[in-house]
């Protein structure tokens, strides 16, 4: 199995998974989440990314395969980050290789 996806893939990707989203969140609260609030998701998602290394690696105790969460919670994180770019019209390929060419450099 092929692994692999380019950074256009996730972006094109995730923009569909988020309209689904907006859907319920329309159903479910009568508006779409603001980018703020995708924000502070992303934000809190990025939290379990850190509990979730912690007991990976044996510093916090968790019930659960911290592996299989871990794993997808790093790939949610990506997705928020291709939404929030996309949200505040931004190109997350030109954001990265921005970021990578500067970080080079140090």
């Amino acid at each position: 199995m092929n692994n692999e996806i380019t950074l256009a893939e996730v972006v094109g990707r995730s923009i569909k998974i988020r309209a689904r989203y907006h859907e319920l969140e329309r159903i479910n609260h009568d508006a779409e989440w603001t980018v703020q609030e995708d924000a502070l998701a992303f934000l809190s998602d990025a939290g379990l990314v850190g509990r979730l290394t912690m007991a990976q690696t044996g510093k916090w105790v968790h019930k659960g395969n911290a592996q299989e969460e871990l794993k997808h919670k790093l790939g949610e994180c990506v997705w928020w980050l291709a939404i929030l770019a996309h949200e505040l019209d931004l190109d997350l390929a030109e954001a990265t290789q921005y970021f990578l060419s500067k970080a080079e450099k140090i």
